[in-house]
């Protein structure tokens, strides 16, 4: 009886661990990626840039993570939708014609401190591709570097 018992416990905590592995990435989590991306560039843009492609210093946490454009022709220099990179973000359009790109450059080049939101339908990261509801954070980081940070509804 101890056994089944300890085995109970051990496969209860087992599935707790394996749905937070693939919990989602709250609103106000995804506000403090930013404030910390932000403070990351202002201390050393390329370095900090490298980290977000690479998903390094808490830049990428479960389905929460950094993008960043070029504030004067728009091309996205690094998000972990890999794809993405170097084409232009203004081009960017979900599933339902929303040409959101748009809005994230626009938003990347608002003046320092000014934390526009962006909702548009996007992939979670994984494998299932279908579009869902997200939110991004946008500001700019430096004076040719707009960031962002989003959370799926």
């Amino acid at each position: 009886m101890r056994n089944i018992i300890i085995g109970a416990f051990a496969g209860l905590a087992a599935m707790t661990l394996s749905t937070t592995s693939f919990a989602q990435g709250t609103e106000a989590e995804a506000k403090a990626m930013l404030t910390k991306a932000v403070a990351a560039v202002k201390a050393d843009a390329t370095k900090a840039v490298d980290m977000f492609t690479k998903g390094e210093g808490g830049f990428l946490d479960r389905d929460l993570y950094v993008f960043c454009l070029n504030t004067t022709d728009g091309k996205i220099v690094t998000t972990q939708a890999k794809q993405l990179i170097g084409t232009d973000s203004r081009a960017l359009k979900d599933a339902n014609g929303k040409m959101y790109g748009e809005e994230l450059f626009a938003a990347g080049g608002k003046p320092e401190g000014q934390v526009t939101e962006v909702s548009y339908m996007f992939p979670r990261p994984g494998a299932d591709k279908t579009p869902v509801p997200k939110v991004s954070f946008v500001t700019r980081a430096s004076a040719n570097l707009g960031c962002g940070v989003g959370f799926y509804k």
